[in-house]
């Protein structure tokens, strides 16, 4: 909340220019410019057609409370070459990432209620020397010496989150052989410890339920299939549990997802990227959103890629972006409550 009283607006990124993020962007205006939350885009304004939709070209973010209902609007920046739909071009990769950095730096300083990033491509990023994985670890860094509202803790930690399900990867952006590699117990304390309390004072609610998914077939078969669930998720559940964390592990994998054991708890904690997207990505791909816990501001993502495929052919949906825009807002006013 602003303080004259305003509601903030939530400042998307650019994403991918050669991929589906105006589209989705144009389409999410469209369903929430007069009853959803304001929000404005950092972006090139050439990228979107006056004949298309109505669309307005801002200053400062405190100008789009008053624009978002009758026109998108758009805190300008350039990009360095022309799109070429569904090509990802490195030459634009700079644009691209002070789209992101604009976003943190506006909502840091108390002018926009939280970050909602649009995909990125990251083969062209990385092709330009950007140096992270991906948004995660780049909003981490780029927020690493903002302090932490009161008794939040500090991540960064991804999660999932759907109509029907949560999940949070312990290892997110790495090989399967690295990601079992770099496994420890105080990873996944860490990790469940960051989502607990996220799920109490961003979600609201009192007690939260955490589910660990094993790392091997049947959480290893007391050993038969592997010694991780034994010597690493075994004692730090015990550890989370020891901590008043309501912490239940390991748990086969295969066993979690189905109806009657999601009503069982309130997120699972899964050992790596696939364990952990498969399952909420199926349930519902369409409405899921990808969750940045422990940072000092809120960032919410569509749960989908730059989808260079589809680019420029009107088949983009954007109800991942919607959500991601409505859960950003939701999550914003419960920080500020």
């Amino acid at each position: 909340m602003a303080a004259n009283g305003e509601t903030l607006p939530l400042a998307l990124t650019m994403g991918e220019p050669g991929g589906i993020s105006a589209e989705i962007t144009i389409k999410a205006w469209r369903a929430l410019h007069k009853n959803g939350p304001p929000f404005f885009i950092i972006d090139d304004p050439e990228r979107y057609d006056a004949d298309e939709i109505p669309a307005t070209e801002i200053n400062t973010p405190e100008d789009a409370a008053h624009v978002c209902q009758n026109a998108l609007p758009i805190f300008p920046i350039s990009l360095k070459e022309p799109i070429k739909t569904g090509v990802a071009d490195s030459r634009n990769a700079s644009t691209v990432i002070d789209s992101i950095k604009n976003a943190v730096d506006f909502t840091v300083s108390g002018r926009a209620s939280a970050i909602v990033t649009n995909p990125i491509q990251k083969s062209a990023l990385l092709a330009a020397g950007f140096s992270f994985p991906g948004h995660t670890e780049f909003l981490a860094d780029l927020t690493s010496g903002v302090a932490m509202p009161k008794n939040r803790i500090r991540g960064p930690v991804m999660m999932l989150a759907g109509p029907a399900l949560r999940t949070v990867p312990v290892t997110v952006h790495q090989s399967l052989n690295n990601a079992i590699d770099s496994l420890s117990i105080e990873q996944i304390i860490r990790v469940a410890t960051v989502t607990a309390e996220a799920l109490k004072s961003e979600f609201g609610i009192e007690y939260p339920r955490l589910a660990v998914a094993g790392v091997n077939p049947h959480a290893g078969e007391a050993g038969a299939f592997g010694d991780e669930d034994e010597k690493i998720v075994k004692p730090a559940v015990e550890a989370l549990q020891a901590s008043s964390i309501n912490a239940t592990g390991p748990l086969p994998a295969d066993t979690m997802f189905h109806d009657e054991a999601r009503d069982r708890y309130d997120a699972a904690i899964c050992m790596y990227h696939d364990q952990a997207l498969i399952p909420v990505k199926t349930l519902d791909f369409h409405n899921t959103v990808n969750v940045t816990l422990g940072l000092p501001v809120v960032r919410t993502s569509p749960d989908h890629g730059a989808a260079l495929d589809i680019a420029g052919a009107g088949k983009a949906r954007p109800d991942s972006l919607i959500a991601a825009i409505n859960l950003a807002s939701n999550l914003a006013a419960k920080r500020i409550d």
